[in-house]
């Protein structure tokens, strides 16, 4: 009796660790995912506007099942993917992304926007974005590949900014009476350490750093939004958001409508009325129509119950997100 106890207990610490750990997979026993296909949303035509559904927090982060099949690809990898596969037909002749996201890692943003506007540059296609929620930091920064930005009437736009976190546990450490002793070969190694507050001089290194993002952001917005010049944009950069009719009014997106609305623009633009709308899914995914949407990737486990300690974890993370 006594034996079967202990290996209920053990079974139920097994479990515990595994649903509260945010790092670790969740329990799925499925296949691994197939291969991308071709679903047609509306429309009859041969040339194909390419929806790509970006929605969520913008990371790299896989999940996989607990068998460790991936379930889920990273952002970026998805839009990778999603790329690799449009580089073989012709017959896209505009790109339309759909965003709905708070933003996410400064380096995945970048990656995104990079991957998108060299397929644009290659294949000579327009791309046109449409924000349904939200399109805020991250977001928005990725938005800036359209060569129009369409917002939803209730959408939020903006949060031009950056954001770096640090847990401090020094006081809590002298509470409990843990100490943390390190060795390291310069002064400024642990700098990111849960353990100890910044230093001045660290501190001031770090802002810089956050400056340099900031910038790289603000220029890609001057550079992309044909109205606006850095002057213009800088005040604007201060991390708000905008709603859709103030968004407009500052030069940051184009239009304000629907969805539909954004469609029948793109075949106006293309002189097509034809135009057929189609997306990429694997098989057991389910999209009907231009409002569905992709199966939610991983999510950004902001508060890492681990404290940073996690092999996955032990940088920093530099963030274009809003964060209200």
């Amino acid at each position: 009796m006594l034996k079967n106890s202990k290996l209920i207990h053990y079974a139920l610490v097994l479990f515990l660790a595994v649903f509260f750990n945010g790092a670790c997979a969740s329990i799925q026993l499925g296949p691994s995912m197939g291969s991308l296909k071709e679903t047609v949303l509306e429309g009859e035509g041969a040339e194909k506007v390419l929806l790509i559904d970006l929605q969520g927090v913008i990371n790299n982060q896989k999940e996989h099942a607990f068998t460790g099949a991936t379930t889920a690809l990273g952002m970026v990898e998805q839009v990778r993917e999603i790329i690799s596969k449009a580089e073989t037909d012709k017959d896209i002749k505009a790109l339309l992304i759909k965003i709905n996201s708070p933003g996410g890692t400064v380096t995945s943003s970048d990656i995104i926007f990079h991957e998108l506007v060299t397929y644009k540059i290659k294949h000579e296609i327009p791309v046109y974005v449409h924000v349904m929620d939200i399109a805020a930091s991250g977001g928005y920064y990725i938005a800036l590949v359209g060569d129009e930005i369409i917002a939803h009437p209730t959408s939020l736009i903006g949060s031009i900014g950056v954001i770096a976190l640090k847990v401090n546990l020094e006081n809590l450490m002298e509470k409990i009476g843990v100490n943390w002793e390190i060795v390291k070969s310069g002064d400024k190694k642990d700098f990111m350490s849960p353990f100890r507050s910044f230093t001045d001089e660290e501190r001031k290194l770090f802002q810089q750093t956050i400056d340099n993002f900031h910038s790289r952001f603000v220029t890609l917005i001057a550079e992309n939004r044909k109205e606006l010049d850095l002057n213009e944009v800088t005040p604007l950069a201060d991390g708000r958001v905008f709603d859709s009719k103030q968004a407009m009014d500052l030069n940051l997106i184009d239009a304000v409508g629907y969805l539909s609305d954004t469609v029948d623009r793109i075949k106006l633009k293309l002189e097509n009325p034809d135009l057929k709308i189609v997306t990429y899914q694997r098989q057991g995914d389910y999209k009907s129509n231009l409002y569905s949407i992709s199966p939610q990737p991983p999510t950004f486990n902001m508060i890492n119950l681990n404290l940073g300690l996690a092999k996955s974890a032990l940088s920093p993370y530099f963030l274009y997100l809003w964060m209200p």
